[in-house]
Formats: structure tokens, sequence, C-alpha cells
């Protein structure tokens, strides 16, 4: 068991799950693409689950490492590895797989098959990106993924969806040319090698790391993302189906920030160095201002959407402190979101099938029927805030604590989001939860019924258990940390 290839087949099984669920193709055979859908994505789930039980926590280098002969013309290898740092995510993005079929159970009545179908390959790929230790490798799952989230935005969304998916792809695929040109570089500049523990060891003058920082930022900052290139996430998260805005959110946001630890932060240090107080003031730009566009919103899931550039905010401006405490917070911030993001997605869903709208004033009084989901939505919402004993509050507060020990102003100016996210979170469950029925419509609706409370049960314990003792989470990632901030201080100037 301890010999058997558990990083592909976290990828491949998704994939080609994915594929023979595209066979049930007839809507008439919903039953079986549902089914074939949960087992394949819980075979994919379990697969991932001796990635955490058999890490070695005091090792930073990869592990579970999978490595053959790819393309002999480009000296490209299949190769796969995992760290304290990609790890979570592939474990993470495997579970919300789960949760997203289980979501769409019957709420997608038109093309079910390919919808799940979607998901899963999906799924397989972006596990694809996180353990890709071959750049050639890594920059096909990248571009790779875009496909299913595309396809789900542009057929299963909302009235502008042709529009939103458009803008999302041409977003991301634009940036990701700039950065097809620094890998082609970079091959060269480690004679002809596109293998990341060689381009780790060459050194590049200041002049060309500011060039390739650039590169990389263009596609890396589209997919956080980052102040001022954000403005496709509220238009694809609205028009997105619930199962859509729940993979963006909960995984496709983190692949820009995983590329900064990859690629960014290893490669051009001293770049990273130079530009570090602009990726701040941009980071903190995120968190304040993004944080007062939230407030104002009046269609809930484009409330949540804004919250999550702020929450992402903080993930980047971690990475750029240069410090433990910031980078580790970032990445708990990464994981809680996963969590608290996709609860929250969900829960508009939950509204959302039963009154079609996601305006917050076509709500008021949903405790007074639904009781039961409005304390699952309590508790997410709390973990939005950042409310202590959720997962929302640890990765916050340890980049709070990473800023203030960089900087007293820079700490100061990022707690400012903690009020904030209390703000539009609080503001938009009170109007729509508390209060006398709004209408006739809201008297009518149905409390959540087995399957959705299930789902929400498993994603309460994740954001509770974090909450609570973050050290299983936190300790995976110490080792690697502090062997990432070690090689960036040497190559720092």
């Amino acid at each position: 068991m301890a010999n058997l290839p558990y990083l592909s087949l976290s990828i491949w099984i998704p994939v080609i799950g994915g594929l023979l669920t595209l066979c049930a193709h007839a809507d008439r055979n919903a039953p079986v693409a549902r089914f074939m859908g949960l087992i394949v994505s819980l075979a994919g789930f379990l697969v991932t689950l001796p990635l955490y039980t058999h890490f070695d926590a005091s090792s930073s280098g990869m592990q579970f490492v999978e490595y053959l002969p790819w393309i002999h013309h480009f000296n490209a290898h299949y190769s796969l590895g995992v760290d304290g740092i990609s790890m979570p995510f592939v474990v993470l993005n495997s579970f919300i797989t789960v949760i997203v079929v289980l979501a769409c159970w019957v709420v997608i009545q038109r093309k079910v098959a390919q919808y799940i179908a979607a998901f899963l390959i999906m799924s397989g790929l972006m596990n694809g990106i996180f353990a890709a230790q071959d750049a050639l490798l890594f920059y096909v799952f990248f571009e790779s993924s875009l496909i299913p989230l595309y396809l789900v935005i542009g057929i299963w969304g909302g009235p502008n969806r042709v529009y939103a998916a458009i803008k999302f792809f041409l977003y991301t695929l634009a940036g990701s040319l700039l950065m097809l040109l620094a890998f082609i570089y970079l091959f060269n500049a480690a004679q002809g090698s596109f293998d990341l523990a060689d381009w780790y060891a060459t050194k590049l003058d200041l002049h060309t790391q500011k060039l390739i920082f650039w590169a990389f930022l263009a596609s890396f900052a589209v997919k956080v993302p980052m102040w001022p290139v954000h403005t496709w996430l509220p238009d694809a998260h609205v028009e997105a189906p619930t199962g859509g805005s729940v993979v963006l959110a909960a995984i496709a946001l983190k692949l820009g920030a995983y590329g900064f630890l990859r690629f960014s932060l290893p490669i051009v240090p001293d770049a990273c160095a130079v530009f570090a107080p602009v990726m701040i003031f941009l980071s903190l730009i995120a968190v304040i201002y993004i944080g007062f566009v939230a407030i104002v919103q009046t269609d809930m899931k484009k409330l949540v959407a804004y919250s999550s550039i702020s929450h992402m905010g903080f993930v980047t401006l971690g990475f750029f402190m240069f410090n433990q405490l910031g980078m580790e917070g970032a990445l708990a911030q990464m994981i809680s979101h996963g969590f608290v993001s996709a609860a929250m997605f969900l829960c508009i869903g939950v509204l959302y099938d039963r009154m079609h709208s996601r305006q917050i004033a076509d709500y008021g009084g949903v405790v007074n029927v639904m009781p039961k989901f409005a304390a699952f939505f309590m508790l997410f919402a709390m973990a939005n805030c950042g409310l202590p004993a959720t997962s929302g509050f640890v990765g916050e507060f340890m980049v709070i604590l990473g800023a203030v020990k960089f900087n007293f102003w820079v700490g100061f100016a990022a707690a400012i989001t903690l009020i904030l996210g209390a703000g539009y979170t609080l503001w938009m469950y009170k109007r729509v939860v508390f209060g006398a029925i709004g209408n006739s419509h809201v008297a009518e609706l149905k409390d959540i019924t087995g399957r959705e409370g299930f789902f929400l049960f498993l994603l309460a314990v994740c954001v509770l258990a974090m909450g609570l003792y973050p050290f299983p989470v936190t300790d995976v990632m110490h080792a690697s940390v502090t062997d990432l901030l070690r090689h960036v201080a040497v190559g720092k100037l």
C-alpha cells in the first residue's frame, strides 16, 4: 500500500471516472450519472487520505514522488510530488468535489452526466496542478483546468453566463501566456530542463528576475484574484451554478496563490524582495477597499464573491512579509477559505433553489421557517467574520501577528478587515434570516433536507475542528515553509 502511486490515482481516478460518467449521456440515465459521480468522487477523495496519514511532517522535501519520461524532445517528465505546502490542497480539492456532487444531486436536471463529469475531470486536473514538479506538466494541468470550469459557467450558469464565462477565460488565459514566455526563458536558462528543482538552483540577474516576476504576477494575480484584476470574479460567481461557485472559491482561487509559493518566491527571490512593498500595498487594497465594496452589495452571491477577494488579500499579504507566522497564516487562511467560502455559497444555493432569487431584499425572517438552515448559516457567517473557535480566525490572526511583526501599521491596516468582514457578513445575515417573515414566498420555504443537512454538517465539522485545534493543519506545512523562507532569504538581496 505504501508504494501505491497515490498522486497519480488522485489525478486519474477523477479524470477517467469523469470520462466514463459521460457515457450516461442521456438525462433519463441521470440517476446512473449521479451514483457514478458519487462513487468516483469518493474514490478520488479516499486515495488522497494516505497523503496525509503517511506524510512525514518533519521533512521539507517532496514526498510520494513519481518520475517517468514524458516528452523526450523537450526533456519533460511526468514528475509528481507534494510537500507540506501542496499536500493539504490535494486533500481539500478532492473533499470539495464530493460535496459538489452531493449538492447537485437533485438541483441539476439538465445534462446531468456532463455536469458531474466536468467537476470530476476538473478535480483531477487541479490535483495535477498541486502535484506537478515539472513546469511543462504544471502548465498543461493549469491551462486544462480552465476548460471544464468555463463549460460549467457557460452551460449551466445564469442569464449572462456566456459573457461571464468568456470574461473569466480571457482574463486567465491572457496572464497565462506571459507565464508561458517566462517558462520558455527559464527552460533555456536551466540548460534545457523543465524540472522545478533545476529552476530553483538557477541563478538569475536582478533585471531578469524582475521581468520574470511580472510575467508570473500577470498569471497568478488574475487567478487569486488581486486588485485591480479582480473584476471577472463577481461576474463569474453570480452567473455560475452553485457547484461552480463552490469550486471557483474553494479551489480555483488557490491556484494563483499556490503559484506564488511554487514559482515566484523560490525562483525570483530578489525580485520578490524588491516588489514586496507593491504586493503588500495591493494586498491591503484588496483587504480594505474590497471589504467596503462588499458592504454595499444587494446580491448575496456578489457579496460573498467580494468577500473572497478580501480574504485572499490576506493570503498574498502573508506571503510577501517573508516571516513564518505570516506565510503559515496565509496557508491556513487558504484552507479555511476553502471550507467557509464553499459553505457560504452552498447556503446561498439552498435559498436560491427554493426562491430563485439571490437578492437580499427578497428575503427576511428565514429563521422562522428554516431554523436548521439558519443555524448552519449562522456558523458559516461567523467563520466568514473570523470568529475565534472557527477556522476563519486561525489564518487571519496568524497573518495579523506576522504583519505586526513586520510593521505595526501594516498589521493595524490588515486588522481593519475583521471589522469590515463582520459588518458585511452580519448585515447580510440579519436582513436575510432575522426579523418577521418578509413575504409570502419566504413563508412557503421548507427547511433543509437530510442530504443538504449532511453536506453542510461535514463542512461545519471542518470549520469547527480547524478553529478549535488547527495543529493538524499547521504542523504539516511548518517544515516546508521554513525551508522556503530559508531559500528565499539566501536568494534575496
